[in-house]
């Protein structure tokens, strides 16, 4: 058959493995996509002045939200969701971390007294395990920044959270294995982008180096084996606040822009929210993890902040709220994910008048206490919005792969062998008599038969390396009737020669059935 291309050597020993890896992968993102809806809300308690639990998950089912993240295990708050299909993510909050973390025993404890008791009558789908628990310091934190919401004052250090983060999420996820929940029920950990020591460009995005080996890297491994996603914090106003000369107001509100390009990896992107997001995912292919998805744990704009604060009133904060929802809806994905599904939870469902801090933490809600609306939204994205209109598709970093000048013709050959038959690229098209036969060259057959196998591997980096024959081009080679496929470049190649980059809403019928075969052959 030839030689297989130095990535993609193994690939044919771990298929089996990698079989039930993309099981799980769709069967976690067909449970998180349930009901084709792709955003929620973050329902916090901070205030003296809120709506009973009750009203709120009243309000909640109005707004036709089926999707809630709440920041603790409140038995009231739980109460109020039973019976009802919302599905809820409850969080461990940063004070219990030390005391999961010490053994299994504590952290079965904390399962059965806080999650069990509503497991059967409340639809938890996830337990987010602390909030922005890896910071940029290692000293002692203040309140504010170290607590989730609802989270009762200490002065645990920095440096504690984080040593106690992982085996708090390991043991966890034990007790939920000893407990049969495990299937109902992932395992996560909140990010903020403040983890990311560069998001912009994207292309530059990487971990904190203080983290990224020592418990970044050990985490995506466990999100990996579990089949469960990695959860961020996305503020698109933060990155104006703290960038207005590169990251603009229009660029930050998905208002109509030229955009901005990335030299790194060729993408031109309309917004800060997907720059954040592939920031994310570029850090994470760093790392050996392009198998993972992103849920946004967190997204919103503050319709009210400090004198001090730029681009924060009540009319950017609908736009914001408003245009994020259309583009996670539209279901486009981001330049190095597109097409994947961008769950995402809207902060928040009320003003908080406890919230510690700024003026803005403050004014995040989409309701006032009285369960007015702090602005007009319609949460189902279904109302006109200004968002930026597509990119000028001449920009829009379509990209080929073609064999290289000069290669000689055993290894043209040798291309072609692998992939239109270990690689199962559509070599269909270069057969007699078929559009892309002439010119009869080895040469041009070698070329489309590469590119077929590229686009079929998701326009992963990796996907045309073919032991240095081919080379990725943006300038189309179609030429007649022979067109060459194509579609916007991936920037991250998949994790180990695999190719699991999902790009494609998985059906709900397709992901019982691989339940089912899950179940029958766990691994």
């Amino acid at each position: 058959m030839g030689r297989i291309p130095a990535a993609r050597r193994g690939a044919a020993a771990k298929a089996v493995p990698e079989v039930h890896l993309l099981v799980r992968i769709l069967c976690i993102c067909a449970l998180l996509y349930n009901a084709g809806a792709s955003v929620g809300v973050n329902y916090g308690t901070l205030g003296d002045n809120l709506p009973t639990p009750t009203q709120a998950v009243e309000l909640l089912k109005e707004q036709g939200i089926t999707q809630v993240r709440i920041f603790d295990t409140n038995p009231a708050v739980l109460q109020a969701f039973q019976g009802s299909s919302i599905q809820l993510i409850v969080g461990v909050l940063n004070s219990e971390l030390i005391t999961i973390a010490q053994s299994n025993d504590s952290a079965t404890t904390w399962v059965k007294e806080k999650v069990l008791p509503f497991a059967a009558t409340c639809n938890i789908t996830c337990i987010a395990v602390g909030n922005e628990v890896l910071t940029t310091t290692t000293t002692t934190m203040t309140t504010a920044a170290m607590m989730g919401d609802g989270d009762p004052a200490t002065n645990l250090s920095a440096t504690d959270l984080s040593l106690a983060l992982l085996p708090a999420i390991t043991f966890i996820q034990a007790a939920l294995v000893f407990l049969n929940l495990e299937n109902a029920i992932k395992v996560s950990t909140p990010f903020s982008t403040d983890l990311l020591t560069s998001t912009f460009p994207p292309s530059t995005g990487e971990f904190n180096s203080s983290f990224s080996t020592t418990i970044v890297e050990p985490l995506l491994n466990f999100l990996s084996e579990t089949s469960s996603f990695l959860m961020l914090n996305v503020y698109p106003y933060k990155a104006y606040e703290q960038n207005p000369q590169t990251i603009t107001l229009d660029f930050a509100l998905f208002l109509p822009n030229s955009g901005v390009l990335d030299s790194g990896n060729g993408f031109l992107y309309s917004n800060a929210f997907d720059a954040l997001l592939d920031a994310a995912y570029i850090a994470m292919a760093a790392l050996n993890h392009t198998d993972l998805v992103i849920v946004v744990s967190e997204t919103g704009w503050p319709s009210l902040g400090d004198p001090n604060q730029l681009g924060l009133s009540s009319s950017n904060a609908q736009t914001y709220n408003s245009n994020v929802l259309k583009h996670v809806l539209n279901k486009t994905g981001t330049p190095v994910r597109p097409g994947v599904e961008i769950v995402t939870y809207l902060y928040e469902l009320f003003n908080e008048d406890k919230e510690l801090g700024a003026s803005s933490a403050r004014n995040f809600g989409l309701f006032h206490a009285d369960m007015s609306p702090v602005y007009p939204i319609d949460l189902s994205g279904a109302s006109e919005t200004a968002l930026a209109p597509p990119l000028n598709p001449a920009l829009m970093n379509h990209s080929w792969c073609i064999a290289k000048q000069g290669v000689n013709e055993s290894s043209l050959q040798a291309d072609i062998d692998y992939a239109c038959g270990l690689g199962g690229a559509n070599c269909l098209p270069i057969q007699p008599g078929m559009l892309c036969y002439l010119p009869n060259t080895r040469f041009s057959h070698a070329s489309y038969a590469i590119n077929s196998y590229y686009q079929k591997n998701t326009n992963a980096p990796e996907a045309c390396d073919f032991e240095g024959t081919a080379t990725i081009t943006t300038t189309d080679p179609s030429y007649g009737n022979c067109t060459y496929p194509s579609s916007t470049q991936m920037a991250a190649g998949p994790k180990s020669g695999s190719s699991l980059l999902l790009h494609v809403e998985v059906p709900h019928l397709l992901c019982s059935m691989l339940l089912v075969l899950l179940m029958l052959n766990p691994r």
